[in-house]
């Protein structure tokens, strides 16, 4: 595990607070009602990357606690241990792919979008709807119903294929990703 140093702990507070900032307040809207596309978890992602597994588990409770204290219907534990969990998966994956060396190829984009795949869908499939039956008694057919349609629609799962590849090139300092105010694209 990586050192917990001042550094570190800077990192989470810096990650929590952009999980928050970015989970409340700041969404790409599209043409298609109720959908957004949404950059916090990418963010975290490769926050975690650079931090170590712990880092991110933290991260993202912080984060999503202090979002769902200030969305005003309250904290959901079960929900908030689904970020949990995609900070430390994405952590591990850090230790595969170093980002610290400022080298991301196809082969760090690949292994990155298909491990944030497999964690996003442990954690809206598993463990938020499990603990939501474990701890707040809900109807098991609506829950897992809200896990797979719910986070799509308004998380937009579908495009958080792409959105960690442009975090990580913003990262890196790649130039030409901003083309007068809007997203260029960049594969």
């Amino acid at each position: 595990m990586k050192n917990f140093a001042v550094k570190t702990i800077v990192a989470i507070g810096i990650g929590a607070a952009l999980f928050f900032v970015l989970s409340t307040y700041i969404a790409i809207p599209t043409p298609i009602p109720n959908l957004k596309l949404s950059v916090h978890y990418p963010v975290i992602g490769v926050m975690a990357m650079l931090f170590g597994p712990l880092a991110g588990c933290l991260m993202g409770l912080i984060g999503h606690f202090l979002s769902d204290l200030a969305s005003g219907w309250g904290v959901w534990w079960s929900w908030v241990a689904g970020s949990a969990f995609f900070g430390l998966a994405m952590g591990f994956v850090g230790y595969k792919i170093d980002l610290s060396k400022g080298e991301f190829g196809v082969k760090g984009a690949v292994i990155f979008n298909v491990v944030q795949i497999i964690a996003h869908l442990i954690s809206w499939g598993l463990i938020a709807p499990g603990l939501d039956i474990l701890i707040y008694n809900e109807p098991v057919e609506k829950i897992f119903l809200q896990g797979a349609v719910e986070r799509g629609k308004y998380s937009d799962y579908r495009s958080r294929r792409y959105d960690p590849v442009l975090c990580v090139r913003i990262y890196q300092g790649e130039k030409g990703i901003f083309e007068k105010g809007r997203l260029k694209t960049i594969w």
